[in-house]
């Protein structure tokens, strides 16, 4: 298997936990994988890439936020990926405790997608 085809799974993976944990607290927003649009797709693979070079959750959230306002995200009391607004566009001391966690899973499941396909 091609390291390219490993980090889509674990993008696959961490996308799909972070589906489920926002529909736990309330956040239907969230596409299943296969549907998910194209913009997604990369952004949980560059997030992948960011992990397995050393990224914590907190550098994570940074990348993430910084590759949203680079493509013309802004802050927002509600996610609409049509006007590009998103309420976690904020640091990450400031984000609730279950978006810290969001980030904590998504760093951790990486790491074990990929440990488990080596």
């Amino acid at each position: 298997m091609t390291e390219d085809r490993k980090i889509e799974i674990c993008a696959e993976a961490a996308h799909e936990i972070n589906r489920v944990w926002c529909r736990t607290h309330g956040d239907d927003s969230q596409p299943h994988w296969d549907d998910a649009p194209e913009w997604q797709k990369n952004s949980a693979i560059n997030g992948v890439k960011g992990v397995l070079a050393g990224n914590t959750p907190e550098q994570s959230h940074e990348s993430w936020a910084k590759e949203k306002t680079d493509t013309g995200w802004v802050f927002g009391a509600l996610k609409d990926p049509e006007k590009k607004t998103h309420p976690c566009l904020v640091a990450y001391n400031d984000l609730p405790p279950e978006q810290r966690a969001k980030d904590f899973l998504y760093v951790n499941t990486v790491k074990t997608v990929h440990t488990a396909l080596a």
